[in-house]
């Protein structure tokens, strides 16, 4: 092996490593909900679509653990390949029937664990970073809110049933299986809204704030998404639509997802209670003046009272990082001078 001379010169010391550096919003005037994901350990442009793929190929694998209990069922149970065979040709949720309702229900629920999971492999930890700004979900903040919700609602509801609807009458009341039924609501509901929330107002949201500052981006673009994965009318489309505006405008106003998974669970209670006490349908793809009403209202007095409550109490609604300090890199020490070498020594003539 060769070694190399002492006289050679002092190799150059490499360059040194620097993280990639903060947005100015990161350091001044703190990240809000939608640009979270600069406060996490990977935050590349290509984390969203990393996040996103990762999640899918998630779900698809809980979907087929799904498709094998069900399969498992249909041994069991002669009739549910039928009622399966109907479900397909019209996507309804039957209040009478709890299997087909927790299958329907369960599939939206497996969405919210493939997100966190997803996020924490791909952005790495501070998953309570895609709950809020504080880093964590505000239960007592998300409780408050959906009181205020409950109780809008309850007074709307008790006012809408003294209106005559221009919806067209269906459903033949309660079930015989109700109580079942009533408990998967409970349960099954406010999970299924908030994994909708999680999907549509934190992945879609902070994946276009990745991208794109401003906040009307993140708030608007994921609208028509979320739109179109709800097969109503006209009159129903633009309800869903302002829901989806009023989500993301809440969720960017108090820097986290509770404001808008307590609208989302009060408003999605209602309708599934409703639906059971009636033995009618709650997704009913026809809506009448009457119901897009009450949702207006609905949304339109929480978005009120929830400013209110921000006005007599403040919420810490964005996150200030500080830079990491640049790297300082510590040169080797440079190879020892080389000795002069003696001179020659004068040899006389040779006469």
């Amino acid at each position: 092996m060769a070694i190399p001379s002492p006289h050679l010169p002092a190799p150059a010391p490499p360059a040194a490593w620097h993280p990639a550096p903060l947005p100015p919003d990161a350091t001044t005037g703190g990240l809000a909900f939608h640009r979270l994901v600069f406060a996490r350990r990977r935050r590349g442009w290509w984390t969203p679509l990393a996040v996103g793929g990762l999640g899918i190929a998630m779900y698809l694998v809980l979907t087929v653990v799904v498709l094998i209990v069900v399969f498992i069922a249909a041994l069991i149970d002669v009739t549910l390949p039928d009622r399966l065979l109907a479900l397909s040709t019209n996507a309804t949720f039957d209040m009478g029937d709890p299997f087909i309702l927790a299958i329907m229900l369960g599939t939206i629920v497996i969405m919210l664990p493939c997100y966190v999971l997803a996020s924490r492999i791909v952005n790495g930890p501070r998953i309570g970073l895609l709950s809020s700004a504080a880093g964590r979900l505000r239960w007592r903040w998300m409780l408050l809110c959906g009181a205020v919700a409950a109780g809008l609602s309850i007074v709307l509801t008790a006012l809408t049933l003294l209106v005559p609807s221009d919806a067209p009458a269906s459903g033949s009341g309660p079930s015989a299986l109700w109580p079942v039924s009533l408990l998967l609501v409970l349960v099954l509901v406010p999970l299924q809204s908030a994994a909708e929330e999680y999907v549509f107002r934190g992945y879609l949201g902070q994946a276009v704030g990745r991208w794109l500052r401003h906040p009307a981006f993140a708030i608007l673009l994921p609208v028509p998404l979320f739109v179109l994965g709800h097969m109503y009318d006209v009159l129903g489309q633009i309800g869903v639509g302002l829901f989806a505006v009023a989500a993301g405008w809440l969720t960017w106003r108090t820097g986290g997802l509770e404001a808008a998974i307590a609208l989302h669970v009060v408003n999605n209670l209602t309708a599934f209670l409703l639906a059971l006490a009636f033995g009618s349908d709650p997704t009913e793809t026809e809506t009448g003046w009457v119901s897009l009403l009450w949702s207006f209202l609905l949304i339109g007095g929480y978005v009120a009272l929830v400013e209110w409550l921000l006005r007599r109490r403040p919420l810490p609604r964005t996150l200030v990082l500080t830079p990491p300090p640049a790297p300082v890199y510590a040169p080797p020490p440079a190879y020892p001078a080389a000795p002069a070498w003696p001179a020659a020594p004068v040899v006389p003539p040779v006469p």
